[in-house]
């Protein structure tokens, strides 16, 4: 059973189309990587598959039910897109932390709200925000960051940063994790420590989807990978398909300029 299903996915800007009939279906566990030039659509797709953009046509499934249909032509409420978002959770370029909270608030702020929303958090408030607590304790020693609860993110490297971004994603415990190029706004020498704890997340079978510019991490570490090049799945397959022997010019094309500059 498909863990997400995507279904024909277009989506435009104007007249510019930049996705174009888009599909792909993932299985729990699978860590996919997304690769492709600048505007081939691969933040597009993140940011519909998480509800950020709306999509013109296509259809999601999400454990074989379905999450989504464009073709409703229905304007969702804020409600109804929070109810669909919380399934997957995303992980942005720049980290977008809230500087007036510690670490620890930052990681405990969006599951603190979702428990608000639920009938017995009034009658069972303080056990509830413990629990929250003890979790974002328990992500945040997973990502290295158990040494660091009471720092603000001004206090943190970039990398720490980012690491902070993961543990408030994980927090809410979605079923998919995103990430659009999450090493995009390190220097070089903090990158791996976000690479270690990607890495550390397939071990523990997290399904994610990874938008990367990180050849050799893509290679290594998803079981599957998507070549995109102007809003169509240009190529897919194993990393072992992808990357030693891929059939699309274009593939090759783009493999080729990535791999001699790195």
């Amino acid at each position: 059973m498909s863990i997400l299903k995507v279904e024909n996915v277009s989506k435009n800007f104007g007249s510019t189309k930049v996705l174009k009939d888009i599909g792909f279906t993932l299985e729990a566990g699978d860590v996919l990587a997304i690769i492709g030039s600048s505007g081939s659509g691969k933040t597009t797709l993140l940011r519909c598959l998480n509800f950020l953009e709306t999509p013109d046509s296509g259809k999601f499934y999400l454990d074989d039910e379905l999450l989504y249909d464009a073709g409703e032509h229905k304007k969702l409420t804020d409600k109804e897109l929070r109810a669909k978002r919380i399934n997957f959770g995303l992980v942005f370029q720049q980290f977008n932390l809230f500087p007036q909270y510690n670490v620890l608030d930052n990681v405990t702020l969006a599951p603190r709200l979702r428990a608000k929303e639920e009938p017995d958090y009034k009658k069972n408030k303080k056990e509830i925000n413990a629990q929250i607590e003890a979790n974002a304790k328990d992500i945040l020693e997973r990502v290295g960051l158990s040494q660091k609860l009471k720092n603000y993110p001004c206090e943190l490297s970039g990398g720490q940063q980012q690491r902070v971004s993961i543990a408030r994603a994980l927090a809410l415990e979605p079923k998919i994790l995103f990430f659009d190029e999450p090493t995009s706004a390190l220097d070089p020498e903090l990158t791996g420590e976000i690479l270690k704890v990607i890495r550390k997340l397939a071990d523990e079978h997290v399904t994610m989807v990874i938008v990367t510019h990180e050849m050799a991490f893509a290679r290594d570490v998803a079981n599957k990978v998507i070549f995109m090049s102007d809003g169509v799945i240009a190529e897919e397959g194993s990393p072992e398909d992808i990357f030693t022997n891929p059939k699309n010019p274009r593939t090759k094309q783009f493999l080729q300029r990535a791999l001699e500059n790195p």
